[in-house]
């Protein structure tokens, strides 16, 4: 299936988080949730909806253009191997025809190939690339298909099979078609450097482009350092977004690349993590572009950088029947931010272990009631999570109702912080504040 543009993820704000609702979090009752279900794994192909191939010229042959596919599984804790992805092309008889990478063992007919993608990544990659060109003779408004099916090594039963796959419709058109390349994800890289975009941009359209508009998003722990006259710039807003757009009148004509008029730079700052920048290119003037798919970029920047999470417990006293109140906070003491700049997901789970003899009548609502295996059934066990990132000093209280069924004594509970799946804490070196005690009735 075709994956969602990065812009549009980034506008919809999937690296932003309701900071504010949980620093004053509502209450309400947690419905019981089982934490240790069995483990599940996907297999998912990953291909473009729609491509264009451009009509053939009179007395000549067309260009030929990418087609780009891979393969993706869901769960990380398995590994996943042998990727098989095979490619149905027949269904482009007299509209296209393919050239296939090394990687791909076509059939005596030359339309349907197996192609070998290796390990399968959590994220999405290329690992198939072939060529589409239209057919000497096929009009403007031709279509055709192509589809596709998958296998894999791995995963909870040894085998993983793609059970959804979306075709690709290729139309023969005519027109611009503007593409930026795809980045490598950087890693390691030390705050305070300063990172040059992979920027260019080619026509593999027929037709010029007369113009094109640039759209960027950079996260939290980047700043987008070089200002051209020709773009606007705002933010960080308040979830720590910038959003740069441009309008050049480049033009560039089939087969052209051109660069913007100087290198576009990116400042890693002191509070870098996990980063992402997201670009983006469209012709001017109301131009349709021919085929999108290469439109749109993101850009992985891991910072060799920390950030300290800590939890901090509270102590209530009361009778039997009585409800108190207590709870826990959460403080992110930098120096980075963290988040999920791939996902969304939260980028912590904070699980609470009451103290013996107490029940909550009444949680933040983004606690719930949950189980994992080993827990001791008479401890009742809330786990709440944190928005997609955490900003250096985010300060967040987590006040629970809990009832007292039973006076014990020193009634210790527990707090502990940890990955959103379960796993410590990787950018996370101070360990030791990482777990508190919640303490109901202490005897001094």
């Amino acid at each position: 299936m075709s994956s969602v543009s990065v812009g549009r993820v980034l506008r919809r704000g999937a690296c932003a988080g309701a900071v504010g609702a949980l620093v004053v979090a509502g209450l309400g009752s947690g419905a019981a949730v089982a934490d240790d279900v069995p483990q599940t794994d996907a297999l998912a192909i990953h291909s473009p909806y729609d491509v264009a191939a451009t009509v053939a010229p009179d007395g000549g042959t067309a260009q030929y253009r990418p087609l780009v596919l891979g393969l993706t599984h869901s769960n990380d804790a398995f590994t996943v191997t042998d990727g098989q992805l095979t490619v149905d092309a027949s269904g482009l008889a007299g509209v296209a025809e393919v050239a296939w990478p090394d990687n791909c063992t076509p059939d005596a007919t030359g339309t349907v190939a197996v192609c070998d993608t290796g390990d399968v990544p959590i994220r999405y990659s290329a690992q198939v690339r072939l060529k589409v060109r239209a057919v000497t003779g096929a009009a403007v408004g031709a279509q055709g298909t192509v589809t596709y099916s998958a296998e894999a090594t791995g995963g909870p039963d040894g085998t993983l099979v793609a059970t959804r796959s979306d075709d690709t419709t290729v139309t023969v058109g005519s027109g611009v078609d503007l593409g930026i390349p795809a980045p490598q994800d950087a890693t390691g890289i030390a705050p305070g450097t300063s990172l040059t975009v992979p920027y260019s941009v080619t026509n593999t359209g027929n037709e010029t482009a007369h113009g094109f508009s640039v759209s960027m998003w950079a996260t939290y722990g980047l700043d987008v350092s070089t200002r051209y006259p020709q773009c606007t710039y705002t933010g960080p807003d308040a979830n720590g977004t910038t959003y740069v757009t441009c309008s050049f009148d480049t033009e560039i004509a089939p087969g052209a690349t051109v660069e913007l008029p100087e290198p576009l730079l990116l400042a890693v700052t002191d509070h870098a993590l996990y980063d992402r920048f997201d670009y983006e290119v469209e012709p001017l003037a109301d131009v349709t572009d021919l085929d999108s798919s290469d439109n749109s970029r993101s850009w992985h920047i891991t910072a060799d950088n920390t950030a300290d999470f800590a939890v901090y417990g509270t102590v209530a006293s009361g009778a039997a029947g009585d409800t108190v109140t207590s709870g826990f906070r959460f403080v992110n003491h930098g120096p980075a931010w963290a988040g999920d700049v791939s996902a969304g997901d939260p980028i912590t789970t904070i699980d609470f272990y009451a103290p013996q003899g107490t029940v909550a009548t009444s949680m933040p609502r983004t606690c719930h009631g949950a189980h994992t295996a080993g827990d001791d059934p008479t401890i009742a066990h809330y786990a709440c999570t944190l928005p997609t990132w955490a900003k250096p000093d985010l300060d967040v209280s987590f006040p629970f109702q809990l009832r007292i069924d039973t006076v014990v004594p020193d009634a210790t509970g527990h707090v502990t912080t940890r990955a959103y799946n379960g796993t410590p804490l990787a950018f996370d070196t101070n360990t030791a504040n990482n777990t508190a005690d919640v303490i109901v009735n202490p005897s001094a």
